[in-house]
C-alpha cells in the first residue's frame, strides 16, 4: 500500500477508535477518581461512566450519542504529503456517519442546514503545525462535546488585572468564577484547557490544543505552568461540584495550559472545557510507512 493509502486507512481507524472510547490517559484518571470518590452519588455516577465505556467498546458503538465537533492537529515535516489529510478525514467522517458511529450533527450556523455527513464549510477543521525538526508526523483527532462549550469563557487581561504581584490572583479568580458559573453543564469530571497569550483568536486555539493533544496525566515542562495547572486543579476540585455536577470529590480531571507571546498591553486568556468523554486518538507516521499509536 502506498503512503496515501496508509494515511487514509489509519485516519479512518483513528476516527473509529476515538468515537468508541476515550483516550487511555483519561480512562486512568477516571478510574482513579472512582476509586477515590467518597460521595455515594458521585461514586455511582463515575461507576456508570466507566460501565458505559466498557459497553461501547464491547459492542463497537459510539461512546456518546452526541458526536461532538471534530478538530484535527497535524504536526508535519517536509516529507509528509499534507494535501492528503483533509480529504481523507472528510471521507472518514462521512463513512463513520454512514456506518452509525457518528450522528449527523454538523450544520450551517445560520440556516441550520445539515448535509448529513458531519462535514461542511470549515469542517473538518485541521490545524497545521509545521515541525521540520521532527523525523515523523503526528496526527491527532478530537471530538470535543459541544455541551461543554456552554461553559467556555474568554477575557482580555492586562498586567494589572492578571495581578502578578499576588501570584496571578486575577487569573485564578477568573478560572474559578468560570467553573462555578458553568456548574454541571460541561459534563464533569471534565478537563480544562487554558490558552494564555497572543490575541483573542490565538488564546482560544491554544486552549483547545492544550486539552485536545496533551495527555491529561502529563506534566507541563514549563515549571510555572506546571505549578499553575496543579494549583488550579486542586482549587477547582475543592469546590465540590462533583461528577455530573451533583457533588463529590472530583469535578476536574486535568488542567492544561498552553501559552504564546503577546503584546505588552494585553494578556488574553481563554478557558475551554472538555467533557469527560475524551474522544481522542493520536497516531505517528514515519517516513518508511510504519505507524504507531501515541494517544
Amino acid at each position: 500500500m502506498d503512503m496515501e493509502g496508509i494515511i487514509a486507512t489509519e485516519l479512518f481507524n483513528a476516527v473509529i477508535r476515538a468515537v468508541t472510547g476515550i483516550s487511555p490517559d483519561v480512562r486512568r484518571l477516571l478510574e482513579k477518581a472512582y476509586q477515590g470518590e467518597t460521595d455515594g452519588k458521585g461514586q455511582n455516577i463515575t461507576r456508570s461512566m466507566l460501565e458505559n465505556l466498557d459497553v461501547a467498546r464491547m459492542n463497537d458503538k459510539a461512546v456518546c450519542q452526541s458526536p461532538g465537533y471534530p478538530t484535527t492537529y497535524l504536526f508535519y515535516n517536509d516529507s509528509f504529503p499534507v494535501a492528503t489529510v483533509k480529504p481523507a478525514v472528510a471521507r472518514a467522517l462521512g463513512e463513520a456517519t454512514k456506518k452509525g458511529y457518528l450522528r449527523p450533527s454538523i450544520v450551517d450556523p445560520l440556516t441550520r442546514n445539515n448535509p448529513g455527513d458531519n462535514t461542511g464549510e470549515g469542517v473538518p477543521n485541521i490545524e497545521y503545525i509545521y515541525t521540520p525538526q521532527q523525523e515523523y508526523t503526528d496526527f491527532f483527532i478530537s471530538f470535543k462535546g459541544c455541551g461543554a462549550e456552554l461553559g467556555n469563557a474568554m477575557k482580555i487581561f492586562t498586567t494589572a488585572t492578571l495581578d502578578l504581584s499576588h501570584d496571578f490572583a486575577g487569573l485564578k479568580k477568573f478560572v474559578l468564577e468560570t467553573v462555578i458559573e458553568a456548574g454541571g453543564k460541561p459534563c464533569p469530571p471534565y478537563g480544562i484547557g487554558i490558552g494564555i497569550g497572543g490575541q483573542m483568536d490565538i488564546a482560544s486555539k491554544l486552549s483547545r490544543q492544550a486539552i485536545s493533544t496533551r495527555k491529561w496525566d502529563d506534566r507541563n515542562p514549563d515549571p510555572l505552568l506546571a505549578r499553575l495547572e496543579e494549583e488550579l486543579l486542586s482549587d477547582i476540585n475543592a469546590l465540590g461540584i462533583g461528577p455530573a455536577g451533583i457533588g463529590g470529590n472530583t469535578s476536574c480531571l486535568a488542567v492544561k495550559i498552553n501559552k504564546a507571546a503577546t503584546h505588552t498591553a494585553i494578556a488574553p486568556v481563554a478557558i475551554n472545557f472538555h467533557c469527560w468523554v475524551a474522544r481522542r486518538a493520536g497516531i505517528r507516521f514515519f517516513k518508511d510507512g510504519t505507524v504507531e499509536s501515541i494517544l
